[in-house]
């Protein structure tokens, strides 16, 4: 089973059920995926517009240059809503190794990075599209503005989302050096992820005031 090619109703069931995966993890990636899906939408109501039509050539090419980007995001996110389950199922066949294997601690290190590295991967893909949604808010259709304030909080929800899921997945991890590393670049990138959410927001709020 693919959580990508369920529908809406199927998806939140299985997220309900009293099974610990799809969690908060293939959650935050689906978020930020439709954060990235709305603010296409916002482009897509922006460029055939006479308003837009008549901008710099420069200014166009940035604004759908920032839409091809988003595009790209937005695939690599879907991806991630089923790697994140993959990679919770990893930790869990690793920890059924009988302990009197000798390849059950390496075998749990290396599922734990992978499932560190998921949810870290769906942080730094919101960041990455969070920062494209200033031009198109800046250039984009007016009437969607408030649909690009909801993709600024999907993008960050899912990236918050993502942040937790590489910090509980650190707590016992025994690699002091590599949990030291992964827990200053989540705390960086998460605190780029709050400015810019908050730098959007503002505008967007202004705008509709």
């Amino acid at each position: 089973m693919t959580l990508i090619n369920l529908t809406i109703e199927d998806f939140s069931t299985e997220v309900a059920s009293n099974k610990p995966a799809p969690g908060g993890g293939s959650v935050s990636a689906l978020m930020a995926n439709l954060g990235t899906a709305l603010t296409r939408m916002v482009g897509a109501l922006t460029i055939t517009k006479k308003r837009f039509l008549r901008l710099d050539e420069e200014i166009k090419q940035e604004f759908n240059n920032n839409l091809e980007a988003i595009k790209t995001i937005q695939e690599q996110l879907k991806i991630l809503i089923d790697e994140d389950t993959k990679a919770y199922n990893k930790i869990v066949a690793a920890f059924k190794i009988p302990k009197d294997n000798e390849e059950r601690q390496e075998k749990i290190k290396k599922a734990t990075i992978a499932a560190i590295e998921v949810p870290l991967e769906i942080l730094r893909l919101a960041l990455k599209a969070l920062t494209k949604i200033p031009v198109i808010l800046k250039y984009g259709n007016p009437n969607a503005i408030s649909d690009l304030g909801v993709a600024a909080l999907a993008l960050s929800s899912g990236a918050e989302g993502g942040a937790m899921n590489v910090l509980i997945n650190l707590i016992g991890f025994e690699d002091e050096t590599l949990k030291a590393k992964y827990q200053s670049k989540t705390t960086s990138l998460i605190t780029e992820v709050r400015e810019i959410k908050e730098i959007i927001l503002t505008k967007v709020y202004q705008e509709l005031a």
